[in-house]
């Protein structure tokens, strides 16, 4: 049997095979980010899938954290009995779920949290809106959010949660010199730079126990002019196992990366998967930590290489389950034909305008044939 269908634990948690889930923004949930019935139809769909641990979409841990319309949500104790619904209905179908928590920090939108968005800095120029420089209350009650959101998530019934530190999510930011050009204890030296993170750990692991799975998923580099590199994010990396988080997506890229952004398109040719590959056998060297690897991944030979070279524990893939969330089965079948995601990232406009994500190729092809 293939290392890619063992079941595994990850801090007590069974993971019936080692296929992940990447979060993503799915613009399935309600005006107020509750959970509705088309978000659980998806996550259902996953489960029944076969993949070994379902990542949900980045739910924002305050209103002004908010990144785009009809994201998830868990800000709040009213959002807790749809987040229960959507957890049961995955354990039902014996699937696992986490769930992923994020503060979008400067890429928030200015009309959906009726404010200036929050930042490291209020640097001019990264976004075409205003920014508002954090106080040290502001981190704070940011802290306490996350916090609060990882209860939610553990009285909901979630395997675990994730932080979303990557992609220029404010977690990110704080982490990168691209964006952070503080000079005080939350600027400058990477120390510094991971202090929030380090904070937030430790403030969900305070409400949640030590027992609970946290996760991270983290920039191995920001591919960006200044921005956050290789050492510093080992050394990030480093500093959070010692804070308690139990595994480490690796992603990387940002807003700003151009060809380098997290979601690479036109990967035709097997050099193009794995693009993150040689800093996760970096991370995995050098972070006592089990790593998930997330980041153009189509192949199943290529994806069972990656474990067995010890490059990475887990395989996380995102774009190839909109189009396929059968995925997993269809490998475990014997069918072991390459995913059949173009990568052309067009499952994300949907997304980001409100009618929720979907592959715009197959639903094409649906339609075509239907008519």
């Amino acid at each position: 049997m293939s290392k890619l269908f063992e079941a595994t634990k990850l801090n007590g948690l069974t993971l019936k095979n080692r296929f992940v889930r990447s979060a993503t923004a799915e613009g399935m949930a309600t005006e107020d980010g509750a959970v509705a019935p088309r978000l659980i139809n998806l996550m259902t769909e996953l489960a029944e899938g076969g993949v070994g641990l379902i990542i949900t979409g980045h739910a924002y841990v305050t209103k002004r954290g908010q990144a785009t319309p009809l994201q998830l949500g868990i800000y709040d104790d009213k959002l807790i009995l749809g987040l229960r619904a959507m957890v049961d209905a995955v354990h039902e179908r014996d699937g696992t779920i986490v769930a992923q928590l994020a503060h979008s920090g400067m890429l928030a939108i200015p009309k959906l949290i009726n404010s200036a968005p929050l930042a490291p800095s209020a640097i001019e120029g990264l976004v075409d809106v205003p920014l508002q420089e954090m106080t040290i209350e502001d981190i704070n009650e940011t802290i306490h959010a996350f916090g609060r959101a990882g209860e939610r998530a553990c009285s909901a019934g979630f395997d675990g949660v994730q932080l979303h530190a990557a992609h220029s999510y404010l977690l990110s930011q704080f982490l990168s010199p691209a964006f952070n050009h503080r000079t005080d204890s939350y600027g400058g030296s990477i120390e510094n730079r991971a202090r929030m993170l380090v904070k937030v750990v430790q403030g969900i692991r305070k409400r949640v126990g030590q027992d609970y799975p946290l996760l991270i998923k983290m920039n191995c580099q920001d591919f960006l002019e200044g921005g956050l590199e290789l050492e510093d994010a080992i050394q990030a990396g480093a500093l959070l196992q010692a804070a308690g988080v139990d595994a480490i997506e690796v992603s990387g890229g940002t807003f700003a990366s151009g060809n380098l952004m997290p979601s690479r398109k036109n990967i035709i040719k097997e050099r193009d998967e794995a693009y993150f590959k040689a800093e996760a056998r970096t991370f995995k060297k050098q972070v006592d930590l089990p790593i998930i690897l997330v980041g153009g991944i189509r192949s199943f030979h290529i994806a069972e290489g990656i474990v067995n070279d010890h490059i990475a524990d887990y395989i996380s893939m995102c774009r190839p389950f909109i189009r396929e969330p059968g995925l997993v089965s269809r490998w475990e079948s014997g069918d072991l034909s390459k995913a059949t995601c173009v990568s052309d990232s067009k499952c994300f406009r949907p997304a980001l305008t409100g009618k929720g994500v979907y592959c715009v190729v197959e639903k094409r092809l649906r339609d075509n044939k239907a008519a």
